[in-house]
């Protein structure tokens, strides 16, 4: 019996209230490690909630107000490039109204060329370098100036327009990316934690790409927007600049077309009257030729009517020279047929000689007729150049304002 109390496997009974003491101990101390466990994770589940749903609701925030920022410049983008649009149409316009204004100064300046061209054709004293071929040529000039000055406010005219252009493609471009962020950033702001097929995306947090700031992203904007700006200001001077020239150049091309219409007038006038005053010369000198002929018939006439009498005298003075002997005699009939004689022979010359004279200047007459004829001939000649070709083809010539 005694042997069995001392059996040394067997523990004490202090040992038995130890260990039980140990097991609560240990038991509770776990649970109150467990118990502060689950607090600290409650607490910990929602500061991580607040935290997570701050943190949603403050990027849900950022990523309006990025929506809103790229809204603004979308807008703003939009009316520039409205704006360069309609600009640029309206240069278009500009452009049109250039070119018909050029193309109506050909005809003129075409006339101009023909008038002097027809004006060569002028003969004699009336080939001149008178008032008319001056305006002429100064219209000429002033045509060619206008051409040069038209042609180059088109070239300008075109390289504004490839610029308003290029603005146009640059807004285009920009807005199209706009939009597309726009697009991807409404996707982002719809999504929610209920979204379905939202996925893990672990690569989506590599900065990969070339992202810019978003300094650089609203300076890139505002490079484009003031890029338009500055285009659309360019194009304004250019119409303005383009409407002063088409307004001067027309009134210059008028001005200078009356200059050479007026000169035309006065010339034709001029010419009309001198060509008048050499008909009147002409009629004048047809008259007097017709008095010098009728002179030398007369003249001829009085020396054909003094043949009798100085046949008569003469053959007296034969016959009575057959006087015989003494009444061979020098009497005062002998005396007074020899003066008779004389005098009719003497007055005969003066008549031939008053004939000569007469026909030397009925010559003299006849040759100022032909060269009175020829001028007329010239007159109307230069009439038929300035009032039939000339005039009546810068009828047509219609100076428009575009």
């Amino acid at each position: 019996m005694a042997r069995l109390l001392q059996d040394p496997s067997k523990l004490h009974p202090s040992e038995w209230y130890t260990a039980n003491k140990m097991q609560r101990a240990t038991t509770e101390s776990q649970k109150s490690r467990s118990e502060c466990m689950i607090a600290e994770s409650w607490r910990l589940v929602d500061e991580i909630e607040k935290t997570t749903q701050k943190t949603q609701s403050d990027v849900n925030k950022k990523l309006e107000q990025r929506r809103e920022e790229i809204k603004f410049w979308k807008q703003e983008l939009d009316n520039k490039l409205e704006q360069i649009v309609h600009e640029t149409e309206m240069l278009l316009t500009f452009k049109n109204r250039l070119e018909r204004a050029l193309e109506g100064c050909k005809e003129p300046l075409v006339i101009a060329q023909k008038c002097l061209l027809y004006r060569q054709r002028r003969v004699g004293i009336d080939l001149v370098h008178d008032e008319v071929e001056q305006e002429l040529l100064k219209e000429a000039e002033v045509l060619q100036g206008i051409i040069a000055l038209l042609g180059c406010t088109l070239e300008q005219t075109n390289e504004q327009i490839r610029r308003n252009r290029s603005a146009k493609y640059n807004l285009e471009m920009d807005l199209k990316d706009k939009f597309t962020a726009l697009t991807i950033d409404d996707y982002c702001a719809s999504l929610t934690n209920d979204t379905p097929h939202i996925i893990y995306a672990d690569n989506a947090m590599k900065l990969e790409g070339n992202f810019v700031s978003p300094e650089d992203w609203i300076d890139f904007s505002n490079v484009n927007v003031e890029k338009a700006d500055k285009q659309r200001n360019n194009s304004l001077a250019l119409k303005a600049l383009i409407d002063g020239i088409l307004s001067q150049t027309a009134n210059d091309m008028r001005k200078q077309c009356e200059m050479v219409n007026t000169a035309f007038k006065n010339r034709v006038k001029e010419v009309k009257d001198a060509k008048h005053k050499l008909e009147t010369l002409l009629a004048m000198v047809m008259d007097e030729i017709a008095s010098q002929e009728k002179n030398i018939a007369a003249l001829k006439k009085a020396i054909a009517d003094k043949e009798g009498p100085v046949k008569v005298a003469q053959t007296r003075l034969e016959v009575r020279n057959h006087r015989p002997n003494v009444e061979l005699c020098y009497d005062t009939v002998h005396s007074s047929l020899m003066s008779e004689v004389q005098e009719i022979t003497k007055n005969i010359q003066r008549l031939k000689d008053a004939l000569a004279q007469a026909q030397t200047e009925l010559k003299g007459l006849s040759r100022r007729q032909l060269s009175l004829e020829e001028e007329i001939k010239v007159k109307e000649n230069t009439l038929y150049i300035d009032e039939v070709l000339c005039m009546q083809m810068r009828e047509s010539v219609c100076i428009n304002n575009y």
